[in-house]
């Protein structure tokens, strides 16, 4: 995975990181009080649950681009659906699509057979190549800092249903594609080999 992190920018052969991530929907109870100049905004303690959602999201490093979607469920045809729209309307002209991913048991083709055809599914499996990171590795995945910066500029406050989250994530995106921010990756195939030599054959 880290070899790949490090081949040049090919149109025909992207490389994707994707991951998804749970939000909980919290709405005011009582109206916060607007902030005055110089003070910070209140709230009240006394807050409503509105249930959970994910957020799916697809992380191109080398443009700089990214996709995130509002989902209620983060199911195998969620992800079927997510892989599907890289393939057909992101990168429709790529010979294969790289995508690194996590082991979760919705990540493998059989999500491609159980909500498209046969035909569909069979199209998708051979165009888009899994590279799976290893077990208690999902952090040498690079849509995770993403997923953390996403978390830090728009999740950290009170949203109150899927409708305003998918907004805000909606901006959010928007606006980093707009100023074309990337990640900086800097662990390296040799780092790995000093850092995870237990993990390296002697």
């Amino acid at each position: 995975m880290l070899d790949l992190y490090e081949e040049p920018y090919d149109p025909l052969l992207p490389v994707v990181c994707f991951d998804e991530r749970p939000c909980q929907l919290i709405g005011d109870v009582i109206e916060p009080l607007l902030p005055k100049p110089g003070q910070v905004a209140k709230y009240d303690s006394h807050y409503q649950r509105g249930g959970t959602c994910h957020v799916l999201m697809s992380f191109e490093p080398l443009t700089g681009w990214r996709q995130a979607q509002v989902t209620k469920r983060r199911r195998k045809q969620e992800f079927a659906h997510s892989m599907r729209h890289l393939a057909e309307v992101v990168y429709p002209h790529a010979k294969k699509i790289r995508v690194v991913l996590d082991n979760l048991s919705t990540h493998t083709a059989a999500a491609f057979y159980e909500s498209f055809t046969a035909e569909q599914a069979r199209r998708l499996a051979r165009r888009i190549e899994f590279c799976y990171t290893p077990v208690h590795g999902s952090w040498l995945n690079m849509v995770e800092i993403e997923l953390s910066v996403l978390v830090r500029q728009c999740l950290k406050r009170r949203l109150p249903d899927m409708e305003t989250l998918d907004r805000e994530v909606e901006a959010w995106q928007t606006e980093r594609n707009r100023s074309g921010a990337s990640v900086e990756w800097r662990f390296t195939t040799e780092d790995a080999r000093i850092k995870l030599r237990s993990l390296y054959p002697s």
